[in-house]
């Protein structure tokens, strides 16, 4: 949506909601009332939530986002852009990344998971991506948090398929968060943001949206996280639905599909779902 007509919207917000209130104040007067201060105070937070999109009066829901494929990629050669790490690494982010980052932060509450080892030099990674905003996040969460199915994936018989169990957040105690109540992120407000299906295998349906991967070959013309952006418009319009995540997320297809019986190697996870399902 267009940010002329994002404004557009809000102004008509505010207009109903200052109709509203001049008919408490029209119904006080009738009955030789005033308004209380709770109704004065309204016009006030009415002015400001018209004066910034936002979410304000909502909880905000929760994103999980993968780094390489989502905010950056991450290579073992030079690419146009790039930030060089020890091991070779090199990470370069996605155009507009960092406008990306204060979109969402925003708008969500924000959580990295990434299967990337923590050795492989995760913080350094972070710290490059989002600087100082890296203070904002939930938490960082790395490879070890990642379920380990014992199994490697259908697509690359060299690679463990690794798994991100949204059920780990759900019932995490949040020590280092003490204003986050355990229970309160749950399947109807958490979405996970990664560009591999099979990350996803293991959690409820329509919890998670795919993007195709940012690449070497995609970053020359790539928009997705910018104004008008695919993935930044999707968001936006998931932070302002009134319905739960998976409502939104079954209504709004968006990016690769989910793992499913329509999928090539569906027999072989199938398989995995059923052998881990016996497990757990």
């Amino acid at each position: 949506m267009k940010l002329d007509a994002i404004y557009f919207l809000l102004i008509q917000e505010e207009d109903r909601r200052l109709k509203r209130l001049d008919l408490k104040v029209m119904d006080a007067e009738k009955e030789n009332m005033e308004p209380t201060n709770s109704e004065e105070e309204g016009v006030n937070e009415v002015t400001y939530a018209a004066a910034i999109p936002s979410t304000i009066g909502k909880k905000k829901k929760l994103i999980i986002m993968d780094i390489n494929g989502i905010l950056a990629i991450a290579v073992r050669y030079p690419v146009p852009g790039g930030a060089s790490f020890p091991g070779r690494w090199t990470i370069a982010k996605r155009p507009f990344c960092e406008d990306f980052l204060h979109f969402c932060f925003e708008r969500f509450d924000v959580g990295i998971w990434t299967s990337r080892a923590k050795a492989d030099y995760l913080d350094q990674i972070v710290d490059y991506l989002l600087g100082d905003m890296k203070k904002k996040l939930l938490f960082v969460w790395d490879r070890s948090h990642c379920f380990r199915t014992g199994f490697m994936t259908p697509e690359n018989r060299y690679k463990p398929l690794l798994c991100k169990d949204l059920k780990k957040v759900w019932e995490n105690d949040w020590p280092n968060q003490p204003s986050v109540v355990k229970g309160y992120y749950n399947e109807s407000n958490t979405l996970l943001v990664d560009d591999s299906p099979n990350k996803a295998l293991l959690n409820p349906s329509h919890t998670a949206i795919f993007p195709h991967s940012y690449t070497e070959s995609t970053m020359m013309n790539d928009q997705s996280l910018g104004p008008g952006g695919d993935l930044r418009e999707y968001l936006e319009g998931l932070a302002r639905a009134d319905e739960d995540v998976r409502t939104y997320v079954e209504d709004h297809p968006y990016g690769q599909k989910a793992i499913d019986h329509t999928n090539s190697n569906w027999q072989v996870y199938s398989g995995i779902i059923r052998a881990l399902s016996r497990h757990s």
